[in-house]
């Protein structure tokens, strides 16, 4: 039971949040004191992520300090006058924790500059670079469930914290007291100028620097259905969507302003149906072009298109291949397509942009799953002078960048740029999916499939782990009747790319799949990429390998 050390150091302290003690008082199951208490809130490549509640497992007021001292230690190792930025979401306690953080920062000695309202994750990382901060924080679950909050830790070029960097700040993080004896006082620290609000001007560069990303001006009027679920995206998406001119947009009233608990959309992730159901709902009722609803923390965008049958979503995969060609596409009939231009993707996502890549004589690079591998080369050509080579970055799970302002995905960003393409695609005549359709007969059929296994708590995460050690040992030869003709190991092979916890199957028909545990979610996560000579043969393709793979991970 060492669970009741960690509990008994808690009540024991005279520090304790009144709110949070009550909270725990009133637990009478020692299995869910045992889940608050079994280990302290892993401060990850990903930061921190977890339920809100009273306990050294949960999201609080003393795991978010704990972890800002920790973050102060570093920045204050690395600079001799330090500075950070700090946003926040619609989140349950996002903006209590924002002001925690701000002042735990601020009575290290780290000048802060926090937004006064909540806004999107990109715009975190945009005022970090524009301010020439040391490092930035985001506190945001992202479009995990409304029990869920988190922090995401960022680095002086606007990308979440490397693995390296993490684990010096998890270091100084292990030398904190989980409760401080006293936690500093926030409105002192503002008066004293050492917590600054982040002002509009900061605001207006962003916005103009995302109007500078956009390719074409729509030539006919286009109807969109919007859905910021309840999140950070309600006023600049639309800001830009009317700044962007000829958008008909038509905001979804129950998800329009900010709540936390998330009411008409339990999981506010728009990779799944129901998170668009009432976007779809209302797109087919009035009938717009298509519709589109951003996560909570607005970096992910998904899509719908009405059609005679009803909505058909798109995929995070169809999208970034559709982004991607109309990128191409428009930067080359405008003379703008870079020397050298690259593009980025991660390894679980579709294989048919590189066909685009290949057309376009763009170099597409694959990295490792997670945005801030992407930044983290965007940096590299910034260093080297060529930063404007890179055109294009996405990833399969709806994130989308197409500057280099910003170095995480960005759907603000992404949904001017879908908003534009759906308008140019409408003047000729077709629909998004008409034009993803065509693609496809220029480049070949592929079909992706995820399947998600969750793991809650401490017996969860123990099965997880013994799975994914299951596969390394004994790798499957084949997957559904298909041979598996090459296997890599991401922890142990030698790919030029940082070691990750991943297995990536190459199957004889083209087809792949990748096996990994989620980096903010108890999850693991199996990914099918299915390739054919037709739609159908790739959908059956896609379904009896997602089958196998449902199999592979119950063992």
């Amino acid at each position: 039971m060492e669970w009741k050390k960690s509990y008994d150091h808690w009540m024991s302290s005279s520090a304790l949040d009144a709110e949070l003690r009550e909270e725990l008082l009133h637990i009478t199951d020692e299995n869910e004191l045992a889940d608050r208490f079994y280990r302290d809130l892993e401060f990850g490549t990903a930061g921190l992520r977890g339920v809100i509640g009273a306990g050294s497992n949960r999201m609080n007021i003393h795991t978010v300090d704990r972890a800002t001292r920790g973050f102060a230690a570093h920045l204050l190792k690395v600079s001799s006058a330090p500075s950070c930025a700090i946003g926040y979401d619609s989140r349950i306690k996002s903006k209590v924790f924002a002001k925690v953080a701000a002042a735990a920062l601020a009575a290290a000695g780290v000048q802060v500059w926090l937004y006064s309202e909540l806004m999107p994750t990109p715009m975190l990382s945009f005022a970090v670079r524009y301010l020439h901060c040391d490092g930035g924080i985001v506190i945001t679950a992202s479009h995990n469930p409304a029990k869920y909050n988190g922090y995401k830790a960022y680095g002086p070029d606007g990308c979440q914290l490397n693995i390296e960097d993490s684990e010096k700040v998890m270091a100084f993080i292990e030398k904190e007291e989980m409760i401080a004896a006293q936690m500093p006082d926030f409105d002192a620290l503002v008066n004293e100028g050492k917590i600054r609000y982040i002002g509009e001007d900061i605001l207006n560069a962003y916005y103009n620097m995302i109007a500078s990303l956009s390719l074409s001006k729509p030539a006919v009027t286009t109807s969109v259905v919007y859905s910021p679920l309840n999140g950070t995206g309600n006023k600049p998406v639309r800001h830009m969507l009317e700044r962007l001119g000829n958008i008909q947009v038509t905001v979804v009233p129950e998800q329009e302003l900010p709540d936390g608990n998330f009411p008409t959309c339990p999981y506010p992730n728009p990779e799944i149906h129901e998170a668009m159901r009432l976007s779809t709902e209302l797109a087919k009722k009035i009938g717009a072009d298509f519709c589109l609803a951003t996560d909570p923390d607005c970096d992910r965008v998904g899509v719908g298109v009405v059609t005679d049958d009803g909505v058909r979503l798109i995929t995070g995969n169809e999208m970034g291949v559709l982004l991607f060609d109309y990128i191409c596409r428009m930067r080359t009939k405008n003379g703008t397509m870079p020397k050298n231009a690259a593009a980025i993707k991660t390894v679980v996502t579709s294989g048919m942009a590189a066909r685009v890549a290949e057309k376009y004589k763009v170099e597409m690079f694959d990295l490792l799953t997670g945005f801030k591998f992407i930044g983290e080369q965007i940096g590299k050509w910034e260093a080297e002078g060529e930063e404007e080579r890179f055109i294009f970055g996405f990833e399969e799970s709806y994130g989308y960048l197409s500057g280099n302002a910003v170095r995480d995905k960005d759907a603000v960003n992404a949904s001017m740029l879908i908003c534009e393409m759906a308008a140019y695609y409408k003047a000729e005549g077709k629909t998004l999916l008409e034009a993803l359709d065509a693609l496809y007969e220029e480049y070949g059929y592929y079909r992706s499939e995820l399947v998600n296994m969750a793991f809650e708590g401490a017996a969860g995460m123990a099965q997880m782990n013994a799975i994914i050690d299951g596969v390394r040992k004994q790798p499957p030869v084949e997957f559904a009747g298909i041979a598996v003709v090459k296997a890599i190991d991401y922890q142990n092979d030698e790919t030029g790319l940082p070691k990750s916890n991943m297995l990536r199957f190459f199957l004889a028909d083209k087809s792949e799949i990748v096996v990994r545990p989620s980096g903010t979610e108890p999850k693991l996560k199996l990914y099918v990429t299915a390739s054919a000579d037709s739609a159908e043969n790739c959908k059956k393709t896609a379904a009896k390998l997602a089958e196998c793979c449902r199999k592979l991970a119950t063992v």
